[in-house]
């Protein structure tokens, strides 16, 4: 899973090397962070949140095909 964000994040944005993808445990929850650079968050977060949305949303079948509970949080 947090292949699959790092992947795709780094498709999207310019400067991919600044690309992180953090994961966090939350009791039963998993939590990715994904970080990029400044100039690159709203390549990541899309119109409208359009692009972010997808993300979740592909994360979301990952994460119930392993049987787990997972968010993406896009951070600064």
């Amino acid at each position: 899973m947090k292949d699959m964000i790092e992947h795709v994040a780094r498709l999207l944005v310019e400067d991919p090397d600044k690309v992180r993808v953090d994961r966090k445990k939350r009791d039963d929850l998993t939590v990715f962070e994904l970080r990029v650079a400044k100039p690159d968050l709203g390549r990541v977060i899309g119109k409208n949140g359009r692009t972010a949305h997808a993300m979740r949303s592909l994360l979301g079948v990952l994460s119930s095909k392993a049987g787990v509970r997972a968010v993406l949080e896009i951070v600064e």
